[in-house]
C-alpha cells in the first residue's frame, strides 16, 4: 500500500469507528450520534453558544445544527433565553439539567473511548500523534483554503 491509501484508509477508519460508537452510545439515551457534538459542546461553554458559534464549533452546516437544536429543545436537553429584539440566530443556547447529564455521560464515554483506543502508546507517543495530526489537519486546510 502507498502513503495515500494508508493514510485515507486509516483515517476514515478511524471516523467510521467514531460514528459507529457514538451511534451505539447515544442511542442508549434516546439520542442520535448527531446529537453529540452540540451537547458536548454546550457543556464545555456554560455562558451559552448561538447556533452560529456550535455551527463552527461542531464543524456543520447552520442549517444541521438548526434541526439538531430544535430536536434537543423540544426534548428538554436544550434551552435558550431570548432577549426582545434579537434575531434567533443570535439567542444563546444552554443545556438543561436534562442536557447537562447527557453531556456527563458523553464526557465518560469518550474518555472511556480514547482510553481504550490508545491503549498501548505513551504519553509521548500519544502527544506525538496529536501533534502530527493538528499540523496535518492545518496542512490540509490551507491548501483547501488555497483552492477556494
Amino acid at each position: 500500500m502507498n502513503r495515500f491509501e494508508t493514510f485515507i484508509g486509516l483515517v476514515s477508519q478511524i471516523y467510521k469507528s467514531i460514528q459507529k460508537i457514538k451511534g451505539i452510545e447515544m442511542m442508549e439515551q434516546g439520542l442520535r450520534a448527531n446529537h453529540t457534538m452540540c451537547l458536548y459542546n454546550l457543556s464545555q461553554h456554560p455562558e451559552g453558544l448561538t447556533a452560529a458559534e456550535l455551527s463552527v464549533l461542531c464543524d456543520e452546516d447552520k442549517a444541521a445544527i438548526s434541526r439538531t437544536l430544535a430536536e434537543l429543545a423540544e426534548r428538554g436537553y436544550v434551552s435558550c433565553e431570548m432577549p426582545v429584539g434579537r434575531k434567533k440566530y443570535r439567542t444563546k443556547l444552554f443545556l438543561t439539567e436534562k442536557g447537562d447529564g447527557a453531556a456527563r455521560f458523553i464526557a465518560e464515554k469518550a474518555e472511556s473511548i480514547l482510553e481504550k483506543g490508545g491503549e498501548g502508546l505513551t504519553p509521548e507517543q500519544r502527544e506525538s500523534l496529536y501533534a502530527s495530526l493538528a499540523l496535518i489537519s492545518a496542512n490540509l486546510q490551507s491548501l483547501q483554503s488555497a483552492n477556494d
